[in-house]
């Protein structure tokens, strides 16, 4: 599903290039749905009930896995947020994760993180929602904290105003330091919506934040929070009764509100024409633009033929947003579209990023043409069989674990309000037909209907546009119930008793088998049963450490032509045929290695290896695609170089490997990227990509005799190419430490990273230090998060990485704030690492971090191409295939003596850099009095060709 959050998300990651009883809910679809090309998809299989205070229950059992989902679903979102409080629904889920009557503050996170599962929430416009993932034997605890927090929430002063902070930095990061964060967070909405509250932005404003009260949070409460407002939905290895009666005994005692819930039914009006409207923001390096177009609310009959419409418009590379706009005109970066369908509107949005030199009308005018074809003349069959293939696919992947298949369901509920309209969906999906697809087209598709949005960089002569914060809602303040009983945190003795964890369920580690076939290639098969979903990975010793100066990008521009032609097919007929496939075949370049891989339905998945094996045995590597790539990817940069965070990141490795090559870039540099010839991505290909230091990784639906006969017919008869290169070292010698400035006025935010050379992944030192550093900033509940995030509402969040490597890996340690925090946040990043390094962690400190690590693991193998990736870095870093099965037990005999020893020894303060990026001006003073050495580079001047960065 595509939503205005999804929407948001992807195109940030294309800028950075980087009842009672009742049968099984899907007895209506007994019959599983066949994909075009025999995949099947198998129903979710819940069942249903409902308690006597109304809440709703959807439970599956899954003994396959040793983990149980748990998820609460409560039907209030952005839309219900009071007027003059936008923002209200998304800070509240924040204070959800606060002290109840029974439990103090954080106490989700241990219950989660600290015994190796994980939980988070999201709020949309018509839903906020709470996942935990954790060990089975856990579950019962789950179950008494969730109701916990729904019946006797503590909102205090305190809390209320970190968590207010902390939602301001996470405005600042996602919408103010972001280059298109404006765009798409709040002007689309506030466009596309003309009387709708969809129209403001699910996280609001600075000035909505500000004016909201604690008795307004409180009011919130006791308006949504209540059961017959809620879905809970189980999903796992669980007793079916023993969980029964566990939702009976917590969620069954709660009362249900003698109140009606506030009506928030608006009926966003037809378009009476085209709509056209330009906003200004900073640092927007290259134009872009929005063509949206009224559609459908999610119930609509009329969705399923917009998806396919969708699908057909933007999914992928042999999409005709793509091949038009990118590909063939070659007038934008980027493009994409998102079907925006929610409970009671819907708009089908296309955006462009205009390539540099290119004109926001000629965006529009392209975009305007491929609607105009849509409307025009019917979809091919081979379109829609692949629209189709594909979003089958999708739907597989999206039932790959429990905690995805619960999602599917959620956003099915809250939707409909019907579980089995999940698994009508595939049904209705592939009954789509062309006609369908051009009916639809021609209905909401219209010029008339447009809406057109240009969003330029501000200047003098146009400012910075401002949010509109004064947007009428359906619901009041006044509107909502009173404050009810206010709870406070009881005396510990006073206090419900937490449930007492079962017996552990031990994740198993399947048999790797291993063998090379006879031109040395490495061959490794773990078979996995589940889904029927096959994935391969083939590894290179190729990164961007075996580059030559001046040539940085050669590495990622090689893997990037891989699927831009071979010598018998051309980019878009490989496009084309991935996707009918419903396939993912694409290159994952690194420092160290690239990665070729494929992830394919099982029925399908012979086709897809043959052709892997093309893209790596047989690229053309055409001028024509080696300056597109070239283009799209310095137009990439552009938008990277307008963004603190990814600044800071390239920054810290130039600094740590100064003019090695691990200093360089992996995503290039503009003046390397510009360089690069045909003749150096040939030549680094013949050099780098050879079967006899190449492994290949199967994982999934595929046995050991099935693999073997795969490899063999794709591989068998590959042959190096050549002598290799002998690789140089990559990592130069120790540099001194320094503290380094980007100044970029006006940024929206700082980005601070403390930098160190690290240790590589066969270092006896990394499972100590790995686990240290999931204490200091690898998770939720790390030191850093406690003492920024938590303590003082700095930053949206902090973290840290070990940053492992072949040789001398790059820790890092980061975090984003306001800029005038930059200087405060810094001190205490590296006040965290300097306690590391001298203190010994704690005993409870060990246990939780050990969890989390194996927590971690256990997840990796629920998925294949999380159970292919374990295997795959066991055999990239020469490590034998025995530590799959071993890693637990390292972790659980990790002591606290071993862990700051190795900080101490590996990663000492003295040693550190510091890298800040953002308006020097709001800290440059106090930084100075601490660091007189400091170096200010302006943000115009970076040069990520030399250690020097000037």
């Amino acid at each position: 599903m595509k939503s205005r959050l999804i929407l948001t998300a992807c195109a940030a990651a294309l800028m950075l290039g980087l009842p009672a009883a009742s049968p099984a809910m899907a007895q209506s679809a007994a019959t599983a749905a066949q994909a075009p090309a025999g995949v099947t998809v198998p129903p979710l299989g819940f069942q249903e009930r409902t308690l006597p205070n109304g809440l709703k229950v959807y439970t599956a059992r899954d003994t396959s896995t040793s983990n149980v989902t748990v998820q609460v679903w409560y039907r209030v979102g952005s839309k219900d947020d009071p007027e003059g409080r936008s923002g209200f629904a998304h800070l509240f889920e924040h204070l959800m994760f606060k002290a109840t009557e029974n439990f103090p503050d954080e106490t989700f996170d241990r219950l989660t993180e600290d015994v190796g599962g994980n939980n988070n929430a999201f709020t949309s416009d018509d839903v906020t929602a709470y996942h935990e993932t954790i060990p089975a034997n856990h579950l019962e605890r789950l179950i008494f904290a969730e109701a916990d927090r729904l019946g006797s929430l503590v909102v205090n002063e305190s809390v209320f105003e970190s968590e207010r902070d902390v939602v301001k930095e996470e405005y600042r990061q996602g919408v103010l330091a972001s280059p298109y964060g404006r765009l798409f967070s709040l002007f689309v909405p506030a466009t596309i919506y003309q009387e709708h509250p969809y129209r403001r932005s699910t996280i609001g404003s600075i000035e909505d934040l500000d004016a909201a009260t604690i008795e307004d949070v409180r009011r919130f409460h006791s308006t949504f929070y209540r059961p017959d407002n809620a879905y809970l939905i189980v999903a796992g290895n669980f007793d079916q009764a023993q969980l029964d009666g566990w939702i009976d005994q917590y969620f069954g005692r709660l009362d249900n509100p003698d109140r009606p819930l506030p009506m928030n039914d608006v009926r966003e009006p037809e378009p009476t024409g085209p709509r056209d409207v330009t906003y200004y923001a900073p640092n927007v390096p290259l134009p872009a633009v929005v063509l949206a177009w009224p559609t459908v609310r999610y119930d609509n009959p009329d969705r399923a033929a917009l998806t396919v419409l969708d699908g057909i418009l933007s999914t992928g590379e042999s999409s005709r947003l793509y091949r038009s706009l990118v590909y063939d005109q070659q007038i934008t970066s980027q493009t994409s579209s998102s079907l925006d369908a929610s409970q009671q509107a819907g708009a089908l949005t296309a955006f462009a990023i205009m390539a540099e030199g290119k004109t926001p009308e000629e965006g529009l005018a392209a975009l305007r043409t491929e609607a105009a074809k849509l409307r025009d003349a019917p979809v091919t069959d081979a379109e829609l069989a692949e629209a189709k293939n594909e979003l089958i696919a999708g739907a597989l992947r999206e039932r790959e674990t429990v905690e995805d298949r619960a999602n599917v369901l959620g956003w099915s509920l809250i939707n409909t309000g019907e579980a089995a309209s999940a698994d009508r969906e595939i049904a209705s999906l592939q009954a789509v037909t062309a006609a369908d697809i051009q009916r639809v087209a021609r209905l909401y598709l219209t010029d008339q209907r447009s809406i057109a949005i240009r969003y330029l960089n501000a200047d003098e002569a146009h400012p910075a546009t401002v949010q509109d914060v004064d947007v009428t809602a359906p619901i009041k303040v006044a509107d909502m119930a009173p404050v009810g009983r206010i709870f406070e945190l009881l005396p510990e003795g006073q206090r419900a008793a937490m449930p007492t964890p079962g017996e552990p369920v031990e994740p198993a580690t399947p048999p790797v088998a291993d063998f090379r076939l006879d031109n040395g290639l490495r061959v490794l098969v773990v078979e996995k049963d589940g889904l029927p979903l096959v994935s391969a990975r083939l590894s290179f010793e190729a990164g961007s450490g075996d580059e030559v100066p001046g040539k940085s990008g050669v590495a990622i521009m090689t893997g990037a032509l891989l699927t831009q032609g071979t010598t018998s097919r051309t980019a878009p007929q490989i496009a084309t045929e991935i996707e009918q496939l419903g396939a993912q075949i694409g290159t994952n370049p690194g420092v160290d290695f690239s990665t070729v891989f494929a992830n394919a339905p099982a029925d399908v998945f012979p086709q897809a290896l043959t052709l892997m094996a093309d893209l790596v045995r047989n690229p053309a590597f055409t001028p024509e695609e080696l300056e597109r790539q070239r283009l799209q990817g310095l137009d990439s940069m552009k938008i990277t170089l307008s963004t603190p965070g990814p600044v800071a990141s390239l920054a810290a490795a130039r600094v740590i490997y100064g003019d090695a090559t691990y200093g360089a870039p992996t995503v290039g540099t503009l003046n390397g990227l510009a360089a690069i010839t045909r003749e150096d991505v040939v030549a680094f290909h013949q050099r780098r990509y050879r079967p006899s230091e190449a492994t290949l990784v199967f994982s999934g639906a595929i046995s050991q005799a099935e693999a073997r006969t795969l490899a063999q017919s794709a591989f068998g008869d590959w042959r190096d190419t050549g002598p290799a290169d002998a690789r140089a070292a990559p990592i130069g010698d120790p540099l001194p430490p320094r503290v380094v400035v980007i100044d970029q006025p006006g940024a929206g935010q700082a980005a601070v990273t403390l930098a160190l050379r690290g240790i590589s992944r066969t270092d006896d030192d990394y499972f100590p230090l790995n686990l240290g550093n999931t204490l200091l900033g690898g998770s939720f509940t790390s030191r850093l998060n406690q003492e920024i995030r938590i303590k003082r509402g700095l930053s949206y969040g902090t973290r840290s990485s070990l940053g492992v490597r072949r040789e001398d890996g790059l820790f890092t340690a980061s975090a984003q704030t306001r800029n005038d925090a930059a200087v405060e946040v810094s001190d205490l990043i590296l006040a965290e690492l300097t306690r590391l390094a001298t203190t010994q962690p704690t005993d409870s400190e060990m246990t939780t971090r050990q969890a989390i690590l194996t927590g971690a693991f256990g997840s990796s193998l629920e998925t294949v191409d999380g159970l292919g990736s374990l295997v795959a870095n066991l055999a990239l870093y020469d490590l034998p295939m025995s530590e799959l099965s071993a890693y637990a037990g390292r972790v659980r005999a990790l002591t606290p003596e071993q862990v700051q020893a190795a900080f101490a020894e590996r990663l000492p303060t003295d040693r550190a850099s510091l890298i800040i990026v953002g308006d020097a001006s709001t800290f440059i003073d106090a930084l100075r009095a601490k660091h007189p050495n400091v170096e200010v580079i302006p943000l115009t001047d970076l040069n990520l060709d030399t250690a020097l960065l000037k």
